[in-house]
């Protein structure tokens, strides 16, 4: 029987990757190459091979700049340098100024983990019921119990520049919080959504390409909410790893799980500190091996506009119950626009699609008017809870493809 044209192993690593043809020495090889501090200017210093971010001065320094349109664009850019090209990690030391707000951030995810303890143990996709509290969605439900707060947590305008420097604007914001309790065991090392919520089996069916394009559709970040030092067991990260392509086929395999664990890196946080990375990265949270430390962190899991999140959110309900807080901001003058718009950002889509183009077609532009959009129309013309509430239902009824 003849062969089919260029049936060949060549042309085929091209498109199908496979479990039985991925080397740790191949991996090696993509790690060999050290992060060049010269390349991130911007940045504090470096911690083992991952830039540093003094989030103190890098708010300094745009107050001080007479182009801080400018400056937050470079800023980014960076960013993006290093989710891509460099190590594909980055720390952010005191991306939360106000350590108040992140104290009542915690309160608020306590309440939360205190109520679901009362419904049992809960598992999670990588540890054992007990050995950590997790909260899904905590988005949600730290936006309708206690507004005031995820107004002024969300409205970080660093933390907007971080999530806009990979995904774009109107990215989908997510959030689990999850705290490890003292013992918690290490994970496994893994990458993330989406590929990385796959077996091996089922990722090797999806071509090259989607391997290749996976980790632009998400962005993970974890915002401290306790001191983190090493004995905690903060994430273990392998710096340089995502830019090895099959690697979401790797998770689980021992020679791949060895290499992790000799050649890995694990950086201490403060409380109000943030790291973020690329999906791609080989990473793991580590041991918990202290007496009296539960790590809790805030996970951020923030998806591109184009992709679809991990998590289903109710936006509408969260907008309606945000807009009276960032009204009582602007009345008060206490927060900027900036601010405003980041925190509505974390909270409405800001995508209009999909949608129903017969009763909902664009105005003005190639697009209809976003929730988003529409949540800051109403900031900007000053509208009362109510109106606005009318409004969102409107544009979800427009939405649907039945009356």
């Amino acid at each position: 029987m003849p062969s089919l044209p260029n049936d060949t192993a060549a042309s085929r690593s091209h498109h199908w990757l496979r479990p039985e043809d991925c080397k740790v020495a191949e991996l090696d090889a993509v790690l060999r190459g050290p992060a060049d501090p010269t390349e991130y200017p911007l940045a504090s210093g470096m911690d083992k091979g991952v830039p540093q971010y003094d989030c103190a001065r890098l708010r300094q320094q745009m107050a001080a700049t007479s182009q801080p349109a400018l400056l937050q664009q470079q800023l980014m850019a960076e960013w993006s340098r290093v989710w891509s090209d460099g190590p594909g990690v980055l720390a952010l030391q005191g991306l939360f100024a106000d350590l108040a707000v992140v104290d009542a951030a915690t309160a608020v995810f306590q309440r939360m983990i205190a109520a679901e303890r009362l419904q049992g143990a809960k598992a999670d996709h990588f540890a054992k019921p007990g050995a950590n509290d997790r909260v899904w969605n905590a988005l949600e439900k730290f936006c309708v119990e206690a507004p005031e707060v995820f107004a002024a947590y969300y409205g970080n305008e660093l933390l907007a520049q971080v999530c806009e420097a990979w995904l774009g604007p109107a990215y989908q914001m997510t959030s689990q919080i999850n705290s490890v309790n003292p013992g918690g065991a290490a994970q496994m090392a893994h990458r993330d959504y989406h590929l990385g919520f796959l077996t091996a089996a089922q990722a090797a069916r999806y071509p090259a390409p989607v391997h290749r394009l996976s980790p632009y559709l998400t962005l993970q970040g974890a915002v401290a909410h306790v001191d983190m030092p090493l004995h905690s067991g903060p994430t273990l990260y392998l710096p340089h790893s995502h830019k090895y392509l099959p690697g979401y086929l790797v998770a689980g395999q021992p020679e791949f799980q060895s290499y992790f664990d000799a050649h890995h890196v694990q950086l201490p946080l403060r409380k109000g500190d943030a790291v973020f990375f690329n999906p791609a990265l080989m990473h793991a949270a580590g041991h918990n091996r202290s007496t009296d430390i539960c790590r809790m962190a805030n996970l951020l899991q923030v998806s591109s506009a184009f992709g679809r999140a991990m998590e289903s959110v109710d936006r509408q309900r969260m907008a309606q119950a945000l807009y009276p807080a960032l009204r009582a901001l602007q009345q008060a003058g206490t927060a900027t626009d900036a601010a405003l718009a980041s925190a509505v950002a974390a909270c409405a889509e800001g995508y209009a699609f999909p949608t129903n183009l017969d009763r909902d077609p664009p105005v003005g532009g190639l697009a209809p008017e976003s929730q988003q959009g529409l949540v800051l129309r109403a900031l900007a013309e000053r509208w009362p809870a109510q109106q606005l509430n009318q409004a969102l239902q409107q544009q979800a009824d427009k939405k649907r493809t039945t009356h």
